[in-house]
């Protein structure tokens, strides 16, 4: 049958004003889709968009046979010179392939089109999520509209909306206005959204084709309530009617078809006054399942609830199992707060979700996750100094397409070998990614730029003693082996990547073993021409969790307490002026402003014509947390860091 009219205005506003896109005034090309189809066929015939309501067909049909997975999300795309035909199995099926049609626009000669392909798609997995921590700092609404709007844009099809933390209870309540009370926080204080502000959230996600998924963060993590109920331990009595009388009032909030999952925490009770009565988990359990016709989630690790044989499990450490007959869903490797853009990206691409190509019974997705726990001085700020949305835009693409092939841990920490099928796949979608980032992201933080051809020769590590400023003679010449002390240290490499990952930080399988001493790194930068530009230098970077682990912060004229240094053909250049320096490590509640190099000024760096020599010193001590450095010449074009035009890169030691 033919798609009910009311569908025609997403058309209007997907095409001539979009959400999110815009379009460029390219000549014809491939466009870069993300996610990529399961299936495509380009075709040379382009589709004139100046008349396309006689020509743009979207109907529901009874089935596409083609689909092997999750048919309610699947659509069929035909684009020919005469005709647009957009079919799916229900209204998300058009709606999934919509965003794909926007992506598919070209501009030539002043006017737009459409490139014509044959596509047949459906994701890999039934959840694609992302999930905000505004427990601990609260976002405005239209802050979280802005992100609601890219993961449509993507094919996303969950927002965890995680809502209580130790800092606040943000969601309204109307039975215990106390919850919502200035003097309950510890930050953002009285800060929180109110139930029509809630109501508000679900209807634009569920406009847009987005489950959301409220969680009450219990019986860890509940300092704010605790506090505001006046409850010393989460085993009192008078806790569990509290809670139920909390649950209910959240499913009165929307209908159990429009918001069909409650999320209730469960994880990190690590002190004994967060232990729960033994019938309180089993109690909540009941009422979100029998009672509001729920599907229960909790975290894993997390704590057992008795009598569980139905609750959705959400993985969310190393230690983090699957629990045998439960479903799951996986978000053990993607904690955005952790992630630095350039290797981060990296380990999102090559993440395998729930260890399969797709989804099954069990095996339900991936949800990826923004838990900026540190205090912040703007809201916005957590989406300047996280890789948000790169991350969003590279995790849609391992979620719908999935990883097909099984090769476990090997690439979360490294790239693999150059010129190998998988890194050429990467590189691909490498490319699409900043095509994209150029295309639909002016003026919004998108801190990643190209790396693929980025090489590095490794030195070390040498050992110093424990003396992190001793030098050695790589500093005064270069040469294949060194011979210092009683050991031949020799250069390794080429190692791929504008960040290189010595060793992981979670143990994932990197270049080097974990050791102390002082490595050195090599690259040469070939420049068209003589000219200075900036540079996105870090060591050891930092996590915008748990304060400044790994600290304390260095002091001015220090890139980092382990005293790195960088020489760009033979002169030092200098490390930056800090806004704060000499931070402990336990200052979680004092905001980032210019700890991490994406989103500090560049460093200012000068190029002459032809090959430059870069030459990095990275010490490395037992409490160094990251074992890390980057290096990546960059320029700053109308507030987006893109990449040097023209530049080469070369390890060959010369």
């Amino acid at each position: 049958m033919s798609l009910n009219r009311k569908y025609y205005p997403y058309l209007t506003i997907l095409l001539v004003v979009g959400i999110l896109f815009s379009c460029g005034s390219k000549n014809d090309f491939t466009p870069a889709l993300i996610p990529m189809p399961q299936q495509v066929e380009w075709r040379s015939q382009q589709f004139n968009l100046a008349d396309s309501s006689q020509s743009f067909v979207q109907r529901i049909v009874p089935e596409i046979p083609e689909v092997q997975l999750n048919n309610n999300e699947a659509y069929r795309l035909s684009v020919s010179a005469d005709s647009v035909i957009l079919e799916a199995t229900s209204e998300t099926g058009i709606y999934r392939g919509l965003q794909t049609v926007k992506q598919l626009v070209i501009e030539k000669n002043g006017k737009r089109y459409l490139k014509g392909c044959a596509i047949i798609d459906w994701p890999a997995f039934r959840i694609r999520g992302f999930m905000q921590d505004v427990g601990r700092n609260f976002q405005p609404m239209n802050m979280l509209k802005e992100q609601i709007n890219v993961l449509a844009a993507y094919k996303y099809n969950v927002f965890h909306f995680h809502v209580t933390e130790n800092p606040g209870w943000r969601l309204e309540s109307k039975i215990y206005p106390q919850l919502n009370s200035a003097e309950s926080m510890t930050r953002e204080k009285g800060k929180f959204y109110t139930q029509e502000d809630f109501k508000e959230l679900v209807a634009y996600c569920q406009e847009r084709k987005i489950t959301l998924i409220p969680e009450f963060d219990i019986p860890g993590h509940s300092a704010a309530f605790r506090k505001a109920m006046g409850f010393e331990k989460m085993s009192d009595p008078r806790v569990q009617p509290v809670l139920i009388n909390l649950v209910d009032e959240l499913c009165s909030l929307a209908p159990a078809e429009v918001m069909p999952y409650i999320h209730l925490g469960t994880d990190e009770v690590w002190h004994d006054y967060e232990r729960p009565a033994p019938t309180l988990l089993p109690a909540l359990l009941e009422r979100v399942t029998q009672h509001h016709g729920r599907e229960l989630i909790v975290w894993r690790p997390g704590q057992h609830i008795e009598g569980d044989s139905v609750s959705i499990t959400q993985l969310w450490s190393s230690n983090g199992h699957p629990k045998p007959g439960h479903r799951y869903i996986d978000c053990r490797l993607n904690y955005v707060n952790h992630l630095d853009p350039l290797s981060g990206i990296t380990q999102l691409y090559f993440d395998r979700i729930n260890g399969a190509a797709h989804g099954d019974s069990l095996r339900m997705g991936g949800i990826f996750c923004c838990w900026n726990d540190n205090n912040v001085n703007e809201a916005y700020d957590i989406l300047v100094q996280n890789p948000v949305y790169p991350g969003i835009v590279t995790y849609a693409e391992t979620s719908w397409t999935g990883q097909k092939t099984d090769f476990g841990e090997n690439y979360l920490a490294k790239l693999p070998e150059k010129g190998s099928e998988l890194f050429n796949e990467f590189s691909a979608f490498e490319e699409r990614l900043i095509q994209h980032r150029d295309k639909y992201f002016a003026g919004k933080p998108f801190p990643y730029v190209k790396q693929t051809n980025t090489e590095w020769k490794v030195l070390g590590p040498i050992a110093n003693g424990g003396d992190i400023n001793a030098a050695f003679s790589v500093e005064d010449t270069l040469q294949e082996t060194y011979q210092i002390d009683t050991a031949t240290y020799t250069w390794q490499g080429p190692f791929v990547g504008g960040t290189i990952q010595l060793t992981h930080y979670f143990g994932y399988p990197s270049y080097f073993p974990r050791e102390e001493g002082t490595y050195y790194a090599y690259t040469q930068i070939w420049s068209p021409q003589e000219q200075t530009v900036g540079a996105w230098i870090g060591f050891h970077d930092w996590s915008r969790s748990a304060g400044r682990r790994g600290g304390p912060f260095p002091q001015n004229g220090e890139w980092h307490n382990t005293h790195p240094k960088a020489w760009l053909n033979g002169e030092l250049i200098a490390a930056p002026e800090w806004n704060k320096p000499g931070l402990a490590s336990n200052t979680e509640e004092i905001a980032f402003t210019d700890e991490n190099y994406f989103f500090r000024k560049p460093a200012s760096i000068h190029l002459k014509k032809g090959w430059n020599k870069v030459l990095l010193k990275i010490p490395v001590k037992k409490d160094t947390w990251k074992r890390m450095f980057t290096f990546v010449p960059v320029q700053d074009d109308n507030g987006t860091i893109k990449e040097v035009e023209g530049l080469k890169f070369s390890a060959d030691i010369k």
